[in-house]
């Protein structure tokens, strides 16, 4: 130790020469790495066999959350009627509303008609078959395009009218300018067009 040394240093520079000399009567004790190597392997193994256990017990519980998500949609999927139909009405559109304040309402007020004969004119009293709202997504059988000219709110002008089913069952026929369809869709045939729900 320096005589000149400050006494904080003094003293930091004692502690060092002590730890020093301590650190130099450490002695490894006699077989300590055979002891540390030999209790190393068998919990290696167990280790491995853990990780093993945990990625079982992860996989099973993948196929189980897959199994319920599966099923919790069997049981909500939409039904598309009778096996014999389901050939008939094995595409969709989703249904479009002109009106923007409409759209996340699910009022009476906000409905659209299913009509009962694309030929007839779509407001007539008579000519209702169901009520449908935005962005549902209805079965479609086919589409008749030379039905009665339907302009909604917004200006659009369309003769396209889409034989569907809406989730209560109900059949009608939905005028093109309330869906904005992209897919390609078949031709009704003279006896759907004429025999309309």
């Amino acid at each position: 130790m320096r005589p000149d040394a400050e006494p904080d240093d003094r003293v930091a520079e004692l502690l060092r020469d002590r730890l020093r000399a301590a650190d130099e009567e450490i002695e490894t004790p006699p077989g300590l790495w055979e002891r540390v190597r030999s209790a190393d392997a068998p919990p290696r193994r167990a280790a491995i066999g853990a990780r093993l256990r945990t990625g079982w017990v992860v996989a099973a519980a993948a196929v189980l959350v897959c199994a319920v998500a599966l099923g919790a949609w069997w049981l909500v999927r939409p039904t598309d009627g009778t096996p014999a139909d389901r050939g008939r009405f094995d595409a969709s559109v989703t249904v479009f509303n002109a009106e923007g304040p409409c759209r996340p309402l699910r009022t009476l007020e906000c409905a659209l008609r299913l009509a009962k004969d694309p030929y007839a004119e779509y407001a007539a009293p008579g000519n209702t078959a169901g009520r449908v709202w935005h962005g549902d997504r209805l079965a479609t059988a086919c589409v008749v395009t030379r039905g009665t000219m339907v302009t909604d709110e917004s200006g659009i002008s369309s003769t396209r009218w889409y034989l569907v089913r809406n989730r209560e069952g109900a059949e009608g026929w939905l005028p093109g300018v309330r869906t904005r369809n992209t897919a390609e869709l078949r031709t009704c045939s003279a006896d759907e067009a004429r025999n309309s729900p």
